[in-house]
């Protein structure tokens, strides 16, 4: 079976929730897969899948899905939602109250006849681990269970598209991974163009395939997750990726021979990769927390050309991890594991030093 290509390319003017105006303008061609959805509030993420689903109408472009038009402007063809073959799970989940588990799911054959109805069915729930649960209410069921009956509703149509709109929002790392693998399992044998919406880093890197960053309506990043994410040219989308540290400063010292220029924030220095700058001109340096290593003892021999004295101001406990203020002069946030942390015997106004490579650092706009 040939993987259905699905070809976007459109312009959406609309207001958004403040009542200002915003506009989406987007090109994009998708083959099968994951392909993450990724951007601020705000950036035209869930406004994409409403215009591909058939929700809104584009005021410009078309939409094709496996050589189907299902939108034109120019030819004024536009396919209805329920006609168009594409599934759609939001962050709601939007299952019935009032319907059983197997009446939600057969909720979309309507016209297929009974037994066949009863046989998709029952295969679709015991691919997603819940034929047990076919009897109960949404109401009845867990969390990560509505999510696969969720799951399971819109892909018993077969659909030749699939859209999902942060589905797994409020669930632990361990059952994401789960319901990830078992759609991953289901498309292995459909190859459909699958875009996934999300806030969270963590499912950007689970998934790992295809990233598109949207912000203000624009793609301004497409490739693999950790190229597209891990070098941010935006403030908002640095934020939105996870970097933690967003500092100002200024270019002191450019050197195109070594390839890197000196930029002082407030009060220290940082080396970071030479970019599109002249000295003098004001910058901003995305730093994740994550990418700073601590040091009791200042560090000697290191390749690392960031090496900042500093202070403890306060540690968190996150899960599994402790992030910390650190005072250097500039302050700046680290994040370690729990067993760094004892082994290091890190507290509030220890001295130590921090060690940021250079190409940690990343120029970002705004």
């Amino acid at each position: 079976m040939t993987a259905p290509v699905l070809q976007v390319q459109l312009r959406k003017h609309r207001r958004d929730r403040q009542g200002h105006a915003f506009s989406l303008d987007v090109s994009l061609e998708l083959t099968s897969g994951f392909t993450i959805i990724f951007g601020p509030s705000g950036a035209g993420k869930s406004t994409l899948l409403d215009c591909i689903a058939g929700l809104l109408r584009p005021d410009e472009g078309h939409i094709v899905l496996g050589g189907t038009v299902l939108c034109d402007s120019t030819q004024r063809t536009f396919v209805q939602p329920q006609h168009r073959r594409i599934a759609y799970v939001f962050q709601s989940l939007a299952l019935f109250p009032h319907l059983t588990v197997a009446a939600n799911v057969a909720y979309g054959l309507a016209g297929v006849p009974v037994a066949e109805q009863k046989t998709r069915v029952a295969a679709i729930l015991q691919q997603f681990h819940v034929s047990t649960l076919v009897s109960r209410k949404p109401s009845e069921i867990s969390g990560g269970e509505r999510q696969r009956v969720a799951l399971a509703r819109s892909l018993v149509t077969n659909p030749s598209a699939l859209l999902l709109d942060e589905p797994l929002t409020g669930l632990d790392a361990g059952l994401k991974s789960a319901i990830l693998d078992d759609l991953r399992a289901w498309n292995a044998a459909r190859s459909i163009p699958i875009l996934y919406v999300t806030h969270s880093r963590d499912e950007v890197d689970a998934l790992g395939e295809s990233a598109i960053t949207l912000d203000q309506g624009k793609i301004v990043g497409q490739g693999a997750p950790h190229v597209v994410l891990d070098a941010p040219r935006r403030r908002r989308l640095a934020t939105a990726a996870g970097f933690e540290n967003l500092l100002p400063g200024s270019v002191v010292d450019l050197s195109a021979a070594d390839g890197v220029m000196r930029v002082r924030l407030q009060h220290v220095e940082l080396e970071v990769p030479l970019a599109h700058a002249l000295v003098g001109d004001r910058v901003r340096i995305a730093i994740r927390a994550g990418d700073i290593l601590l040091a009791t003892k200042k560090p000697d021999g290191l390749s690392a050309r960031n090496v900042l004295p500093g202070k403890i101001v306060a540690l968190e406990e996150r899960g599994p991890v402790i992030f910390l203020q650190v005072d250097c002069g500039d302050l700046f946030q680290a994040q370690v594991t729990r067993s760094a942390a004892r082994a290091l015997l890190l507290k509030p106004g220890m001295s130590l030093w921090l060690v940021v490579k250079t190409h940690s650092c990343h120029l970002v706009q705004g």
